[in-house]
């Protein structure tokens, strides 16, 4: 005849909650041995629950310190560039136009390239362009080649 422990690890599964359930007086259904074995107990769900709100908590205050931080503080200051073309490409110049817009009263330096036809730099220039009372302004500038050039282009500007 079996002893009381063999019997009671064999009608709860084996599981240390099984055990504890059967020395209460309480027989486990098959679902909540399966629940035991494989660790879905209640106190896993708030666990799981509690572990969800914290880092969704965490994210939402991440975010906020991100958006305060990135959209409200800090000067607002502003730089467009738009290219206008280019023309009188001969084999050793061109002609490059573009649009710079920011605030009134801003210095602003470009570099300005032309490229052949492997889209390889021929020409480069750094041009440093004064403060203005205006917010748009249009530039043309000519630049020398080392070789023929089949575009011209503002590359990149900058606020000094």
């Amino acid at each position: 005849m079996p002893d009381d422990a063999t019997s009671d690890r064999r009608s709860t599964g084996g599981t240390s909650a099984g055990s504890a359930a059967a020395a209460h007086g309480r027989p486990m259904t098959a679902q909540a041995r399966l629940d035991a074995r494989y660790g879905r107990t209640p106190g896993e769900r708030r666990r799981t629950r509690t572990i969800v709100i914290a880092t969704a908590a965490a994210f939402v205050v991440v975010f906020a310190a991100w958006v305060v931080w990135g959209g409200l503080s800090g000067t607002n200051a502003t730089l467009e560039v738009r290219e206008l073309g280019y023309s009188d490409a001969t084999d050793t110049s061109i002609s490059v136009r573009w649009e710079v817009t920011t605030e009134p009263g801003t210095e602003v330096s470009c570099a300005i390239q032309a490229l052949n036809g492997s889209f390889g730099i021929v020409g480069w220039r750094v041009i440093d362009l004064g403060a203005s009372e205006r917010r748009t302004r249009v530039f043309e500038e000519s630049l020398r080649t080392a070789e023929p050039a089949v575009t011209g282009l503002p590359y990149r500007c900058w606020l000094p």
